[in-house]
């Protein structure tokens, strides 16, 4: 008896687990499916990206903001530009006052190692590692000009080499076959003489300041070592040689003088006015003669007999601030400005810049273009042979060369004095300052 109500219980529970199970159920509510939450966007981070420039050229920078946002919609860009002679005192203000919410994540900037010296700058080896970022395509030498004790601290958005430019009219007009890449200085000497209408035009123009370019074309230099000088060099014949070479021009009329071209407009503007037939300059007037019109070309730069060609491998660069808050979306902007297909693409089709990569360079964006000048291959050809040399790679060239060799070299450049007569107690003046900051270190 007991057994059979064991079973029982045990039949009863079992019928009721049976009945839970088919429970039918319930209906659901009719009517459309409702949706999931939205996961929470977020928000894109905000890079401040500085520049100097004018308003034409605020114009491509803000073009290349916008490229850039269009492909990476998580990140920002907030850009800020000051002329040329605000700018940098605006952002060592900035640095000064220390406020990372304000201060520029990117930001344009020369010269590269005295700011990379005074610890303002990232550091962009590990980041250039990191991405398997390609070095190898920048001009030769050209990094060094962006590079502080070995390290990389900015890209180069150009690279600043001269060619000649010379009005074609002009040659016309003398009968004069237009310059080729076998001139030398004798060739420019003979053409100069024909070309120059004393009183009314002159042959050639070119800023003082680029005289280094006739010095290196002859083998010669400012410092023994541009990167860790131990003293001045221009006391030396071939130094001598391309510093009168350039001196001679002015004095025999040729070539304008360095105050004259200044008061003038520049050189930019005596080219265009016809004050004079051929300057040397990089390509950032490439836009300018083309919106006026001009019947131009362009070709390397004359060289001595055995000379070299000596282009200045330098260029401002695109630096990161070391104290940005937002440093992993600040390489991936910097990086895309130093693309052949991001912000290298766009500059050079603006026509402003001869640009650093040689990716760049030899596409179609800049060899392809519709406009002039035709022979853009000169400018590769500078390219392929430029040369450290024109400026220092060490933080006190920026003082050196601004109270001591450029004030000097200007009481040639405005014969004044000659070259015999200066270079010699510039030169002490250049071996006192080195000694004094301790180089060579």
């Amino acid at each position: 008896m007991k057994r059979t109500l064991i079973l029982l219980t045990v039949v009863l529970a079992l019928m009721l687990i049976v009945a839970a199970c088919a429970v039918p159920e319930a209906p659901r509510a009719e009517g459309p499916a409702q949706p999931e939450a939205p996961a929470a966007t977020q928000e894109p981070v905000t890079l401040t990206w500085a520049f100097w420039g004018s308003p034409e050229e605020a114009k491509t920078h803000q073009k290349v903001a916008d490229a850039f946002m269009a492909e990476h919609p998580d990140i920002k860009i907030k850009t800020m530009v000051a002329p040329w002679g605000d700018y940098f005192t605006k952002i060592q203000a900035l640095w000064a006052g220390g406020d990372s919410s304000v201060i520029p994540d990117v930001l344009f900037l020369w010269p590269t190692p005295r700011y990379a010296a005074e610890g303002v700058l990232e550091n962009l080896d590990p980041w250039i590692e990191k991405s398997g970022y390609d070095l190898s395509d920048y001009w030769p030498a050209l990094l060094e000009s962006a590079m502080y004790n070995g390290s990389v601290y900015g890209l180069p958005r150009d690279i600043g080499l001269e060619v000649l430019y010379y009005n074609k009219d002009i040659f016309d007009e003398v009968g004069l076959d237009y310059p080729n890449d076998s001139w030398t200085w004798d060739d420019l000497l003979a053409a100069a003489e024909k070309l120059t209408v004393p009183g009314e035009r002159y042959a050639l123009a070119m800023e003082g300041g680029k005289y280094q370019l006739w010095v290196g074309q002859n083998h010669g230099r400012i410092l023994d070592d541009m990167r860790n000088p131990s003293k001045c060099t221009l006391t030396e014949p071939a130094a001598v040689e391309g510093v009168k070479f350039f001196a001679d021009l002015m004095d025999k009329g040729y070539a304008m003088r360095d105050a004259d071209l200044s008061q003038a407009g520049g050189d930019a503007a005596v080219f265009q006015s016809g004050q004079a037939a051929m300057i040397i300059q990089n390509a950032s007037r490439v836009s300018t003669f083309n919106a006026a019109g001009m019947n131009y070309d362009v070709e390397v730069v004359p060289i001595p007999k055995d000379g070299q060609r000596s282009a200045s491998a330098g260029g401002a660069a695109w630096v990161m601030s070391s104290n940005s808050d937002n440093k992993e979306e600040a390489w991936t902007f910097l990086s895309w400005l130093q693309s052949t297909d991001g912000g290298q693409k766009i500059y050079t089709d603006s026509g402003e810049i001869f640009p650093a990569l040689q990716s760049t360079a030899r596409s179609d964006a800049f060899l392809k273009a519709d406009k002039p000048p035709a022979n853009r291959q000169a400018f590769l050809i500078e390219g392929e042979n430029a040369k450290v040399g024109r400026f220092g790679y060490f933080p006190e060239w920026g003082e050196l060369n601004g109270s001591i060799i450029g004030p000097a070299m200007q009481s040639i450049w405005a014969g004044e004095a000659t070259p015999d007569e200066v270079l010699p107690a510039l030169c002490d003046q250049v071996d006192a300052f080195l000694a004094e900051n301790g180089y060579p270190k």
